[in-house]
């Protein structure tokens, strides 16, 4: 197995569910996914059939019922991480919440129309990223822009011409201190 195959439980719209591994990008071929069981048997689902393939930690294998173990699927609060917080609107009128980031995997699946990555509200779940294909979508509704409140200060300074708080404390620090080495500036 290649070092990019990732463990994955697919769900499929009508409920069915397949354990098995997936690359974490380009796992569409011609309308269908090319799923590697865990007997080691590949096996083809077509993209149309799929609500939902999270890549996972543990398959659960025990549990048909809910092998993800999602957990919460919405946040309590604001998000702790960064990028776009969006809900999404199955078919079925289950909703999940999540972070997408807007990077390059984010475009090429916008791109080719194929579907969202997210990464669900509970960091300590089983499940560590989900993909969503569009087809399984009743809606998709932006909540916010998350970004690092670092990120954001430094943003600002640079906006009103003023120096990032680390860059000013250190130079202030330095300003303090006795000059051990009069010649030599950093």
């Amino acid at each position: 197995m290649a070092a990019s195959q990732k463990k994955v439980v697919v769900r499929r719209t009508d409920g069915r569910v397949a354990w098995g591994y997936l690359p974490q990008s380009g796992l569409l071929h011609q309308d269908q996914v090319a799923l590697m069981g865990v007997d080691g048997r590949v096996n083809t689902i077509a993209f149309r059939e799929i609500q939902m393939i999270s890549y996972v930690r543990d398959f659960n294998l025990d549990d048909p019922l809910d092998p993800e173990r999602l957990g919460r699927r919405s946040f309590a609060g604001r998000p702790r991480g960064e990028g776009l917080w969006v809900r999404l609107g199955f078919q079925d009128d289950s909703l999940l919440e999540g972070l997408m980031p807007l990077d390059l995997r984010f475009l090429e699946t916008v791109l080719e129309d194929q579907g969202v990555f997210l990464t669900p509200p509970d960091g300590r779940s089983n499940v560590l990223q989900v993909f969503v294909p569009r087809r399984s979508l009743r809606s998709l509704e932006v909540l916010g822009w998350v970004t690092a409140p670092s990120k954001r200060a430094a943003a600002q300074a640079r906006e009103a011409g003023q120096p990032a708080r680390r860059k000013a404390k250190r130079e202030s620090a330095m300003a303090d201190q006795p000059g051990l080495f009069e010649g030599s500036q950093d």
